[in-house]
């Protein structure tokens, strides 16, 4: 991970980035929300998380949230502050915050929601995979930029299938993902929904999805032997 650690207090700066970088994070620090914003235009793509305090110099971290979100910018942010009012955690969240943790905290929490926040937004990113793309969030298919309607179960077992490509997916691997189905209940189950799953994606496109005979499944551009 990549964090911006926002703060106008340079001793919270020097602890928290150094916490972090004890704990395998790459950090970079701004003083206030002015340079902050500097530093995010050049790169604020590079950055998994923003800890972003609340009353600083220039810009305060009320300016920079909304700015980063008006601009279309979802970097998850959490702020740090010792702002404590619960009327003023309710208006980070709706500005578009992740989390708010109030100082003076263990760094073991900080690190821990920071942890959560990074994963709650990978698992909503959406999987591409050559011309496929699914939306995780919408729960919407495309392939070859054409929208393909498919049913819950069809999208999560392509779903499970995008998450592990080129990689053999068991029957029993896929019931238990996608039907919570923990042994193999002799069902033929996974190979229907596997051929419709295989006549809505191939339907204008090249196969996507391969048998590897006496394995599994496997999304993947080329056969597997």
């Amino acid at each position: 991970m990549r964090l911006l650690v926002i703060d106008d207090d340079p001793k919270f700066r020097t602890y928290i980035s150094a916490g972090l970088r004890e704990s395998g994070v790459e950090c970079e620090t701004a003083e206030d929300g002015q340079a902050a914003l500097d530093v995010l235009q050049k790169n604020e793509r590079s950055f998994d998380l923003i800890l972003l305090d609340v009353m600083m110099p220039k810009r305060d971290g009320w300016e920079v949230l909304m700015d980063l979100r008006e601009k279309g910018r979802e970097t998850p942010v959490i702020f740090v502050t010792a702002r404590d009012a619960v009327e003023e955690r309710v208006k980070g969240l709706q500005l578009g915050a992740d989390d708010y943790i109030i100082k003076p905290f263990a760094f073991a929490e900080l690190l821990a929601r920071v942890e959560a926040v990074v994963r709650r937004r990978k698992a909503l990113l959406p999987i591409e995979y050559g011309d496929l793309k699914l939306d995780l969030a919408t729960r919407a298919v495309w392939r070859g930029g054409r929208s393909i309607d498919l049913s819950p179960r069809e999208f999560d077992l392509l779903r499970v299938l995008a998450s592990n490509s080129d990689r053999v997916m068991t029957r029993v691997e896929l019931l238990a993902a996608v039907w919570g189905i923990h042994f193999d209940p002799e069902t033929n189950i996974v190979d229907v929904h596997i051929a419709r799953l295989r006549k809505k994606l191939e339907a204008h496109a090249s196969p996507l999805i391969q048998t590897v005979r006496g394995e599994g499944y496997v999304l993947a551009a080329r056969e597997h032997a």
